[in-house]
């Protein structure tokens, strides 16, 4: 018996990988439309009187969903010309890990909120959209932050040695006064971190006048020094981008559609090949 033409394994490839075709950008849309609905249930049931209410409803969704989810997954496995590389790659991880929780749920019961890793599926939305640009644009942010790696991670350890530093002292301070809430070192350093990073929960404050001298001081010193990551990889984004400019007269063609595309893209705009 021939197998119906939505079947075929090339047609079910077209359909489920590709957004190019008007069937595949319509199953990545009803993909996105479900995720949602899953990721709604999972927070309506957190409500308990809503929990209550629906919870037939939401039950039988939380079941077709599911459903929908494993078949999904088999039929990508099943239509992918390498299905160990489909299991194996980023998507394919993502994909098994949002038909888990379900499942897991019955041995493990709080499992079943791990449901929201569906969100991450969302990520498909790049191919519905051909916001291909963003994907390479997101490449120049990471590779900015590779060269910036470095830097940065000396820059932390500055701070972690300064917020210690900054911590004890105020320990010193403010020890052994009546109604003080350091009580010992790590209550002390976690404080400094808190004020340095401007959060400022204010759950521990100093009581002494040289303490709340020393706040000021941290507040200030915080506002100083919060900025410093943030100009360590811009200045590398803006070389990155002058690279770019400057590369971008050399003519460069992908080479599924032909389409013009600079140096540094990783993705082609237009049609999202990979680019050598």
């Amino acid at each position: 018996m021939k197998k119906p033409k939505w079947l075929e394994k090339e047609k079910l490839y077209s359909i489920m990988f590709e957004s190019d075709v008007p069937m595949g950008r319509v199953f990545d849309l009803v993909l996105i439309v479900a995720i949602s609905l899953s990721i709604i249930i999972s927070f309506i049931e957190t409500i308990p009187e809503l929990a209550r209410t629906f919870k037939l409803t939401l039950e039988v969704l939380e079941y077709l969903l599911t459903f929908f989810f494993t078949l999904e997954y088999i039929a990508r496995v099943y239509c992918s010309p390498r299905p160990k590389d489909y299991v194996l790659s980023f998507f394919g991880i993502i994909d098994l890990l949002a038909i888990m929780p379900p499942y897991l749920s019955y041995f493990f019961p709080n499992a079943r909120y791990m449901i929201l890793l569906r969100s991450f599926r969302f990520i498909r939305i790049f191919r519905i959209f051909k916001l291909f640009n963003y994907i390479n644009e997101g490449h120049l942010l990471l590779r900015s932050l590779r060269k910036s790696f470095t830097k940065i991670t000396v820059y932390f350890l500055f701070v972690l040695i300064l917020v210690t530093c900054l911590g004890t002292l105020m320990f010193m301070i403010e020890t052994g006064r009546p109604g003080t809430a350091f009580t010992d070192l790590g209550t002390s350093v976690y404080w400094a971190i808190v004020t340095m990073t401007t959060v400022g929960y204010g759950d521990i404050t100093p009581v002494t006048p040289i303490g709340r001298l020393l706040s000021a001081f941290v507040m200030l010193l915080g506002y100083t020094i919060i900025a410093v990551p943030t100009g360590i990889v811009t200045a590398n984004i803006i070389d990155d981008t002058k690279t770019a400019e400057q590369t971008n007269g050399e003519e460069k063609h992908c080479p599924q559609c032909d389409a013009e595309v600079r140096e540094t893209d990783h993705f082609c705009p237009n049609c999202g090949t990979k680019l050598s």
